[in-house]
């Protein structure tokens, strides 16, 4: 658990500045599940040009509780949490000081998003708050206000997890929800888990991840692995210590996410996914006769695959409704052995090209023009599917055929050009799992739209 914090202060020498608003949101890392926001009498002047950037006056705190009057509610809602602040160092300074005044020591870990941004956004012309977040197209109000800045870190933080491939802010929050003794009853585990679209992360007691998955029901999956009696799942059954996930919504940004941190993270239980997960491909070659035939081959790197399979019999099974769809020819295709005309052709949906009936030229125009369908070539497209809440939508964007990486915008914001989406787009590997997996999932389901630019 997060608490998201941002203060305002009098201004003043180090150290006696006095607090005069607070913003907490408490943050599960999906989203906020308690707040707390006051103005606070510092019971000193506030310095004049604080007055000017924030709008708070003296006379705006005269009836506003005192930090001891406060400070309870402060230590609840931060129970067991991690502090996260943009410039943390500050926040926390500031709210020790005052908690050393009443003679409590308050000590809690904690996170900066100015450090985290400048790891996981670099090359940006500025990491202040305020351009920082408007660079991201993340919206913001109340600017210079708790409360405002607060919400604009939580969207900012938010954006940070989903950013962060190899899950190191996901790996110190685990550690420290261990030493605060979370529970390591798999039952327990399994019913805090939603049953919703996303990716989730098994980590074993030191925090480490030992396993990545993804699901359309994350909490029957989980419970899938620790119900199960496979060797597999026996092992994950007394090394699980805690489960985390992310929602994403689109199950389409869940495979594109599980490939991604499992090929970074490496965890032990993913062994054979770390490398591709499609080792079998389609290929086109002309036969000796001129017929551009399809063939399902061991991947190889030097040629062009139009697409890809986990196994070879997925990738025969595949060509089959290929062959009949497009009217090509099973023996061409290497499906149908037999020195004379093909199955199809009896039946009358082969044109006859296993005997020498119909010319090449006409044959390799329908392979031809379903190669240029299942490819996306130098395109630059958005693909537009669900968000991780009504009124959200998530969109994975390739610009000139390449797979640029994801996000998620709310349904206010227009998406209209690549240059709006390269500000708010989580940057993602493109590889040859990306490409394949993004074709087959647009080949195979029916996204919300699909934007060409």
């Amino acid at each position: 658990m997060y608490c998201i914090l941002d203060i305002e202060t009098t201004g003043g020498q180090f150290n006696q500045e006095g607090i005069t608003e607070i913003a907490i949101y408490k943050f599960d890392g999906q989203e906020i599940v308690d707040q707390f926001i006051s103005l606070v009498n510092p019971e000193i002047p506030i310095q004049p040009f604080v007055v000017k950037l924030t709008g708070i006056n003296n006379a705006m705190l005269r009836s506003a509780p005192k930090f001891f009057e406060v400070a309870k509610r402060i230590i609840e809602i931060t129970d067991g949490c991690v502090i996260v602040a943009h410039n943390a160092s500050f926040d926390y300074r500031i709210l020790r000081t005052e908690f050393k005044r009443l003679g409590y020591n308050f000590q809690k870990p904690t996170l900066c998003t100015v450090e985290l941004s400048k790891k996981l956004i670099p090359g940006q012309p500025s990491y202040s708050l305020g351009k920082l977040v408007r660079n991201l197209g993340i919206p913001v109000a109340d600017r210079h206000r708790a409360s405002g800045d607060a919400t604009a870190t939580v969207k900012l933080f938010k954006m940070l997890l989903a950013k962060d491939s190899e899950k190191e802010i996901l790996k110190s929050f685990i550690k420290t929800e261990i030493k605060s003794g979370m529970s390591p009853k798999l039952l327990d585990i399994v019913e805090s888990l939603p049953s919703k679209t996303g990716i989730y992360y098994i980590h074993n007691e030191k925090g480490d991840l030992i396993y990545i998955g993804k699901s359309k029901n994350i909490k029957k999956r989980v419970n899938q692995h620790f119900t199960g009696t496979s060797n597999k799942s026996k092992k994950m059954q007394r090394d699980a210590y805690a489960v985390t996930f992310e929602e994403t919504g689109s199950e389409l940004v869940a495979l594109l996410k599980e490939s991604e941190e499992i090929k970074v993270n490496k965890p032990i239980y993913n062994r054979s996914q770390r490398k591709t997960i499609f080792p079998w491909a389609l290929y086109a070659e002309k036969d000796d006769k001129g017929y551009l035939a399809l063939k399902v081959l061991k991947a190889d790197g030097r040629k062009k695959e139009i697409t890809s399979f986990s196994t070879s019999q997925e990738g025969k099974n595949a060509l089959f409704k290929i062959t009949e769809k497009h009217q090509l020819c099973q023996k061409v295709n290497g499906l149908y052995d037999t020195k004379k005309g093909c199955f199809q052709y009896d039946l009358k949906l082969c044109n006859g090209a296993c005997v020498g009936k119909e010319n090449p030229e006409e044959y390799n125009t329908r392979v031809e023009n379903f190669m240029n369908n299942h490819q996306f070539n130098n395109q630059n497209m958005v693909i537009v599917d669900k968000g991780r809440s009504t009124n959200e939508r998530s969109a994975v964007l390739l610009e000139n055929g390449i797979y640029k990486g994801y996000c998620f915008y709310d349904l206010n914001h227009q998406i209209n050009n690549i240059d709006i989406l390269k500000n708010i787009i989580i940057p993602m590997q493109s590889n040859r799992d990306t490409r394949n997996i993004i074709q087959n999932y647009i080949n195979k389901r029916r996204v919300l739209k699909i934007i060409k630019f």
